[in-house]
């Protein structure tokens, strides 16, 4: 039995089973750093329903939407449950949605800058670093912190493309005149539709991953020069 036991335990493959926990780790801080900024942002400027509704957390299971995490997975892109937002509370509701939708993109480059420091720091640290658990762990933390910088790049890019129901469409419509933004209001419940359209052909996708290459690029000359 005991030989059975050893042998079952070499076959497995550990490295597939830490790079699924990884990877799975890094989508759910992206996705619920980028829902608890809009929250946030929506507070500050004076609108409480995110708070109320207890969206103001980075507990994970407080923004799940399962199948935008199963596509996150599978297609390379996804989505969580929305926050909330009442621009009724906003002095201005063009502004403050503008502003409330931007905070989610920027605090993914934030989180991105974060991560790079925090590699950079480990990467430091490695001629010390002994053999063992604490090396796995080491190995682990490292390479979570370069897949947090490529997803938070890839998410904070992607939320940015100006169709609806993206953020980049809330800050684009801040900028349009009165009865231009009104019509755009009107388009955005076929948004959804224009938006699978776009990925579903491919046409993201050369604009994403340019963008985060470069945004990459920036980082890693940025801090590792």
């Amino acid at each position: 039995m005991a030989g059975y036991l050893q042998n079952l335990y070499q076959s497995l493959d550990f490295s597939a089973l830490f790079d699924g926990l990884r990877r799975a780790a890094a989508v759910l801080l992206c996705l619920s750093v980028h829902e608890t900024c809009h929250g946030l942002a929506a507070l500050a400027l004076g609108d409480p329903t995110a708070k109320e509704r207890d969206r103001l957390s980075l507990n994970p299971l407080h923004h799940i939407d399962w199948l935008g995490l199963a596509m996150m997975f599978f297609a390379g892109f996804g989505w969580a449950k929305p926050v909330p937002v009442d621009p009724r509370y906003f002095k201005n509701p063009k502004w403050g949605m503008a502003l409330t939708s931007l905070a989610g993109p920027a605090s993914n480059f934030l989180l991105a800058v974060f991560s790079m420091l925090l590699a950079r720091g480990l990467v430091s640290l490695e001629a010390v670093v002994p053999d063992g658990a604490v090396d796995l762990l080491y190995a682990f933390t490292l390479f979570l912190a370069a897949d947090v910088t490529i997803l938070s790049l890839g998410l904070g890019v992607f939320n940015l493309i100006p169709i609806p129901p993206l953020d980049g469409s809330k800050v684009l419509a801040a900028f349009l005149p009165e009865r231009a933004w009104l019509v755009w209001m009107r388009f955005e419940r076929y948004g959804m539709i224009l938006l699978l359209a776009v990925v579903l052909l491919g046409w993201e996708g050369n604009f994403v991953s340019r963008a985060v290459y470069w945004l990459y690029s920036l980082l890693v000359g940025g801090f590792f020069s």
